[in-house]
């Protein structure tokens, strides 16, 4: 129950009665964009071959912004979820869609509480959580739907809070908070026993084969953030451009990795033990010689997350519109899947039926 509490009483920053709301000093504008993306291909006998498959990918994008002459508060919800089934060996019979597998996942809610100082600066107050609905596998083969499972709803789930610095235009804004809190949270025992942990860190001597091991599901960290929000509609006729970039740099970080016991154990093989006071796990083409000859500025660029995301949307009509999404992350909790290590990558383009409720600003 817990993750779900945690979810609902994140919601409600989107539900606050609007009883409070002067209609003389402020003003709402709000718009609400769900969308429905699909495509299918077909291959029978094609000598050029191919794989018949179907996909269907659901969004939902809401900006909703109260505006003030002394304040504005404005909240995102970015949703989208997507599942494609393959026919791997173009069967017109019984084995049709042998494999099935998600094509994106994605819950991210942000509300921030911005005041004006002097002009365009001022401060502000965010609280952004992410995570994800539906169980993510990591697959051994091409027909293979039984994968080890790799995150699900809430494992993990970031929720960020901060205190910032802000510049802020009508389209974008530049937020900066040396007192950030970023809580990371694994409400699954089977992925922390797995080592899927995320960052959250356990006590030390965690056994998984423990009959009575003690899960921890929660990991504060408390550093240093830095976001930047483009979102603006029609930057050109019919064109809709969204961007994001954040930065996120733990202040404990540092004594995690445990740098000293890594370059100890490379410069005094044999002798020393490994070091088993860093909470870091290696990535699978990673070694503890790679990181040990990492210079000072190198060490902070590798502890430091970021999350890039660009969205981009050319309308053809009222209902019809091409897409591209490019999302990139850095996470060093997060050793990854084959030879991908830290960093994490999701695009995705195409077409798309979508609807717009728009309620224009008063």
């Amino acid at each position: 129950m817990k993750k779900f509490t945690i979810l609902l009483a994140f919601v409600a920053l989107f539900s606050t009665v609007k009883a409070q709301e002067n209609t003389s000093l402020g003003s709402w504008t709000t718009s609400s964009t769900p969308a429905l993306k699909v495509s299918e291909s077909m291959f029978h006998n094609w000598s050029s071959t191919g794989t018949s498959q179907i996909d269907l990918i659901a969004t939902f994008f809401g900006n909703y912004k109260y505006t003030h002459p002394r304040y504005v508060w404005d909240n995102i919800v970015d949703l989208g979820f997507g599942h494609a089934w393959q026919d791997l060996d173009n069967s017109a019979k019984g084995g049709r869609f042998e494999s099935h597998r998600k094509s994106l996942d994605k819950i991210d809610l942000t509300s921030s509480l911005s005041w004006k100082a002097y002009k365009d600066w001022g401060a502000s107050f965010t609280a952004n959580l992410k995570t994800q609905f539906a169980n993510g596998y990591e697959y051994s083969g091409a027909g293979d739907n039984d994968g080890k499972l790799v995150s699900s709803f809430m494992a993990p789930a970031y929720l960020t809070t901060a205190l910032s610095f802000e510049y802020k235009k009508t389209d974008w804004s530049v937020a900066l908070s040396f007192l950030t809190g970023k809580t990371t949270f694994v409400f699954n025992d089977d992925l922390i026993d797995s080592g899927y942990t995320y960052g959250v860190i356990q006590d030390k001597g965690f056994d998984p084969t423990d009959a009575n091991r003690t899960h921890t599901h929660a990991y504060f960290a408390l550093g240093s953030y830095l976001k930047a929000q483009y979102l603006k509609k029609d930057i050109l006729p019919n064109f809709d451009l969204y961007a994001r970039f954040e930065l996120f740099y733990d202040y404990k970080k540092n004594s995690q990795m445990a740098w000293n016991n890594i370059k100890d154990f490379v410069d005094n093989p044999g002798t020393a033990t490994a070091p088993e006071d860093c909470e870091y796990k290696l990535g699978a083409d990673e070694t503890w010689a790679d990181l040990a000859g990492y210079n000072w500025i190198q060490r902070r660029v590798f502890e430091t997350d970021f999350d890039l995301e660009v969205k981009l949307d050319y309308r053809f009509s009222s209902h019809i519109a091409a897409n591209f999404a490019l999302n990139l992350k850095w996470d060093t909790d997060f050793s990854g899947m084959g030879r991908w290590g830290h960093l994490q990558l999701y695009q995705t383009a195409g077409l798309q039926v979508f609807f717009n409720w728009k309620t224009a600003k008063k």
